[in-house]
């Protein structure tokens, strides 16, 4: 996985919009301007919201990911030698919570995810 790929899936989530909000080569990708994934300048993984603290622990203990440096605890760094079919996951998992925690008026305003 690559800064690139991880780019070309989150543009496919239907309201997401990229963004680099601190300057210096960030990619946060955002729906209804609240942040899903992370790509920082280092470039080294992308970091992803979990459903919370205790999914993200579980995660990291299972080696998935790492805690997400600057990032909330519900929060993981994944590396980009994961798998592809598990960062497709987690980067789903990570829109379909944010999206989900939209007001209803703006997620109306959004085309459904397919």
């Amino acid at each position: 996985m690559s800064r690139e790929i991880v780019n070309a899936i989150c543009e496919t989530f239907p309201g997401a919009e990229l963004s680099d909000p601190w300057g210096g080569g960030h990619d946060a990708w955002k729906v209804g301007g609240k942040m899903f994934a992370c790509v920082g300048s280092m470039g080294d993984g992308v970091s992803v919201k979990t459903p919370d603290i205790e999914t993200a622990q579980m995660l990291i203990e299972a080696g998935v990911g790492i805690k997400a440096p600057y990032f909330h605890r519900s929060w993981i760094r994944l590396p980009w030698d994961t798998d592809a079919d598990e960062m497709q996951h987690r980067l789903e998992t990570s829109y379909d919570i944010v999206r989900s925690g939209l007001t209803k008026k703006l997620q109306a305003t959004l085309d459904p995810r397919t």
